[in-house]
This record gives C-alpha cells, structure tokens and sequence, in this order.
C-alpha cells in the first residue's frame, strides 16, 4: 500500500513553511503577517513542547551534513528512539491546535508555501510511519543516511531562502545584481532570514564580524591614491565607515542590511579595481 503523506501532520512541513511565510511577509514588509507567521512559531514551537521535540527529531536528520557513515546510522537509530517516546496522541492534538492557529490567525495559503526539501522531510515521516514494510523502511533510512553523509558547501547558506524570496529582495537590493550576488551577501542574507527563531543571535554574531572586516577594508582603502587624491571619495569613504559604526548600536532592521549588502558590493568593486589596474 502507498504511503499517503500528510504535510499538515509533519511537525518540519509546517515549522519550515511558516519560516518561509515570515520570510517573505518581511520582503513585502507585511510587518502584520510576518509578526503573525512568527508568533505561531514561538508558541507551539517553544522548548517542552510536543510540537518541538518532534521538530528535533526531523532535524536531527535533515540538517546533519557531511558526517561518517557510522555517526549518520547512530543518529538514525537514537533519533526512532526518541521519536518513540512522544506521546502520539498528545502530538496529534498540538498539530491540531497549530493547524487551527494558522487557518484563522495566518491563512490556510501558508500550507502551499514552497519547501526545499519537501522531499526529504516526507521520507523522514515514511521513516517514522508504521505503515511501511521491512525492506521499504530500510531502503529510505540508506537514503537518509546518504543525504545526512554529502557534502554540502553553497545549499547550507541558501537553504532557507527560496527562489520567490531572493527575486523578492534582491529586486529591493539593486535590480543589476539578480541571482548574481557575492558569497558574503548570500550568507549575510541567509543569516537575516534564519533569524526569527533565534533571536537574531547568529545573524548579530556574523554582523558584528562582517562590520569589522568592511571598516578595515574600508580605512585601507583610504590609502589607495585613486581615494585619496580625491576628496569627495574620501569624504563618502569616511561617510560609509561612520554609517557602519552606528550600526553597533542600533537594532538590525531591512534598512541595515541593504546598507551592509551595498557596502560589500563597494568593498569587493575597490579591490577587483585595485587588483586590476
């Protein structure tokens, strides 16, 4: 018998989509839906929650990355352990309570939010399901553990950013850049959108390290002469650098982040010229 896959039931679907709706809530600046999107995630995915431990589960399969083969099929096995100890009819009645909340706070439209890896988290339920044969489960459990097992450099960064969402920002950000922008940008963006579900902590942590570098960028640059034998582009050199020391102390806002991506832009364009000429 085939096994009929309900996303509404999978605990990682539904955490993974509303990320997505705030995510793109934020890029319209729909502050209404965004906050919406996340007060959901805040309190049926809170710590001690059933919702929670379930999500942990899946994640425990889907976001471990390049490991041994041995450590992948040890984690396999610990996390069917711990996936059995939820009380499933507690579980199924917080899904049911996150479903409600969704339909008349949010919008039912936010179950056909795009997944990336929808395929993956419906393998994993197949994983938890009774409802498979012998050699079904152990067939998708290789599968799974050769996904845990690759290799994976770029995907890490973008995968919480869809195709809607970077057509979305970077049309806000500079409509020349498009699907072009540079490695620092994508993880710069890839920590903003990640950020609702931890208070932003990553996203400061990686900004606090990326200011640093543009200042010193940008002070060296000062000394090329092209710089400083003009003094309109030394004085907006200047300009930018006191800009970005303000940012340490003001919250991270979508106008910080244009300004920090354009910065980045500038930075690398300096050197690509220097190095060129």
């Amino acid at each position: 018998m085939k096994f009929r896959h309900n996303k509404k039931r999978n605990s990682a679907f539904i955490y993974e989509a509303l990320i997505r709706e705030a995510t793109v809530a934020t890029m319209k600046n729909d502050t209404q839906r965004k906050e919406a999107a996340v007060r959901l995630l805040k309190k049926h995915f809170k710590s001690g929650t059933l919702l929670r431990k379930d999500l942990e589960c899946y994640r425990s399969l889907y976001e471990n990355q390049n490991l041994d083969r041995l450590t992948c099929e040890k984690i396999l096995k610990e996390v069917k352990i711990q996936k059995r100890l939820i009380d499933p009819e507690g579980l199924f009645k917080q899904q049911t309570a996150l479903i409600h909340d969704i339909n008349t706070e949010l919008s039912p439209t936010a179950f056909n939010n795009y997944v990336p890896n929808y395929k993956t988290l419906a393998t994993i339920a197949q994983i938890f399901s009774d409802r498979v044969s012998p050699k079904d489960q152990v067939i998708l459990e290789n599968t799974i553990a050769s996904n845990m097992g690759m290799l994976i450099t770029e995907q890490k960064v973008e995968a919480p950013i869809d195709d809607i969402v970077y057509k979305t920002f970077v049309n806000k950000f500079n409509s020349k850049y498009k699907d072009e922008l540079l490695d620092e940008q994508k993880e710069l963006l890839g920590h903003y959108i990640s950020s609702f579900m931890d208070n932003a902590l990553q996203l400061k942590m990686f900004l606090n390290e990326e200011l640093a570098r543009l200042k010193t960028k940008l002070e060296e640059a000062k000394d090329a002469d092209e710089i400083k034998s003009d003094r309109a582009m030394l004085n907006k050199t200047n300009q930018v650098i006191e800009k970005l020391n303000s940012y340490s102390k003001e919250t991270i806002s979508e106008e910080v982040l244009m300004t920090v991506m354009r910065t980045q832009a500038l930075v690398k364009e300096i050197y690509n010229d220097g190095s060129n000429g």
